[in-house]
């Protein structure tokens, strides 16, 4: 083994002291941009220098907002994983750079004085917040994806927790540690390979594994119940300096996801009724948060409904609407409303059928409402009413909450909440075709659950506006 990897890392970051970098940079890069702007603004202006009179005479109140405005589209671009990727990040940069365009050129092209706003400074600031942030992010990037930053990680446990960690740290790219192997007391795995990484001996060699290969993490992964004599090692592990985390932790932090088949069956009542019980400012914010949310979404609905119903009728004639009984919060039927995008008489034999990402019974105009996500506009009535709230689970039918809390586990635990019009599980996974895919989905909606409050709401908000302008719905 080389000397150079087996350097401790010079400086570990969790992944939400990586998000909270990420944004000071982005923060800092966006005010540079906004004072950059106004300086090229400042000396196109032959009858202004770059001075505070410029700024008293010329910079309007919104123009103020350039930062705040570029830093909450690029809301999609704080995901880790995309983060880490240079072409995800050049793809996103240049999404919020157009979008931002767009924008400002429909103002400009429908205000009554157009002369009135500042070309210059639109183009320079959304020129310098594209460069200058793809500079810092490349930058991230080069450091992140650096073998001296990355954590020496062992494995203690390799039953199938520990299979399963392996598994997910070879499919995430670039790799968020250097993965060394595993430790068990089994004697029959001690010296074999698991997933490709070898399992060097039991846990009484732990402390000199730690110190021999520089471990800088130790992961807990053991299936079944651990010994008292491992417990005190990982004791001692941690007293030295090294982090000791559990696998459900880490695979939480690297997915944002739940890990269902490696929880015991007391996890709900742990998790959710001592953990996760919802504060009341939260349950009096959110709410809040849905009755805004649903009147803007309903005025814009009302506004768009007549051109809709048009384009409806003349592709597939009646009805406009489509309602469905569902399940909400602990169980109990609403009728959901949603715009008809399927065509009459979809599910012939009465049976309830999961909706695929490209359905045949799919219709020209409701495949457009899809993408676009218009045909949901409808439910804000029920985020009004109090039957949905805006962020949750997707509403499901009572025949497929039937099936899949069998098939399952956990599965029933996603009616502790409101269903919500958007989701955690929406805007990180695509539709849901196949009982693999309805697992991913339901360890994102459990996340959610878990961890839910008002920023985190906030924040698959915008995730989802920013998804419906960059690219088609799903």
């Amino acid at each position: 083994m080389a000397a150079d990897n087996l350097k401790q890392p010079v400086l570990r970051l969790r992944p939400g002291e990586q998000k909270a970098l990420i944004f000071t940079g982005d923060l800092i890069v966006a005010i540079i941009a906004f004072v950059g702007g106004v300086y090229f603004w400042a000396i196109a202006d032959s009858s202004l220098d770059f001075s505070f009179e410029f700024f008293q005479r010329r910079l309007q109140w919104w123009y103020y907002l350039f930062p705040a405005v570029w830093l909450v589209m690029m809301v999609e671009l704080y995901d880790l994983h995309r983060a880490a990727n240079w072409r995800k990040t050049l793809r996103g940069l240049m999404v919020v750079a157009g979008i931002g365009l767009v924008a400002y050129a429909l103002i400009f092209f429908t205000t009554e004085e157009p002369n009135s706003l500042p070309r210059r400074g639109v183009a320079a600031f959304l020129v310098l917040a594209f460069v200058l942030t793809l500079l810092w992010r490349l930058i991230y990037i080069r450091f992140y994806t650096s073998q001296s930053l990355l954590g020496r990680v062992l494995i203690v446990g390799a039953g199938e927790n520990g299979r399963s960690m392996a598994q997910i740290y070879r499919e995430l790219s670039p790799p968020p540690f250097n993965l060394v192997g595993f430790i068990d007391d089994d004697p029959e795995k001690i010296g074999t390979s698991l997933e490709g990484y070898r399992v060097f001996a039991g846990s009484d060699r732990l402390l000199d594994l730690v110190e021999g290969l520089n471990i800088s993490d130790v992961v807990v992964a053991i299936t079944g119940e651990m010994r008292g004599q491992t417990f005190q090692t990982l004791l001692d592990v941690q007293e030295r300096g090294i982090e000791v985390t559990r696998m459900r932790t880490i695979y939480e932090e690297l997915l944002g996801r739940v890990p269902i088949h490696h929880l015991e069956s007391d996890w709900v009542i742990r998790s959710f009724v001592d953990e996760a019980r919802a504060s009341g400012f939260y349950q009096i914010a959110s709410r809040l948060l849905d009755i805004l949310a649903a009147l803007v979404g309903l005025s814009m609905f009302f506004i768009m409904l007549p051109f809709l119903a048009i384009a409806m009728l003349f592709d597939d004639g009646w009805p406009i609407f489509y309602r469905q009984a569902r399940l909400g919060k602990g169980g109990r039927n609403f009728e959901m409303v949603k715009l008809r995008t399927m065509i009459k008489d979809a599910e012939v034999d009465g049976k309830a059928q999961m909706a695929e990402e490209h359905d045949p019974r799919v219709t020209r105009v409701g495949g457009f409402l899809r993408r676009t996500r218009v045909d949901e506009f409808p439910q804000f009535w029920n985020v009004l009413r109090g039957e949905m709230a805006m962020v949750g689970p997707r509403a499901e039918r009572a025949e497929l909450v039937a099936k899949y809390q069998k098939q399952i586990p956990f599965y029933r635990a996603r009616l502790m909440v409101k269903p919500g019009l958007t989701g955690w599980a929406q805007v990180n996974y695509g539709y849901a075709a196949t009982v693999e895919d309805t697992e991913i989905k339901l360890e994102y909606d459990l996340y959610y659950i878990k961890h839910r409050s008002i920023f985190m709401d906030v924040l698959i908000i915008l995730r989802t506006i920013t998804t419906v302008l960059s690219r088609s719905g799903r």
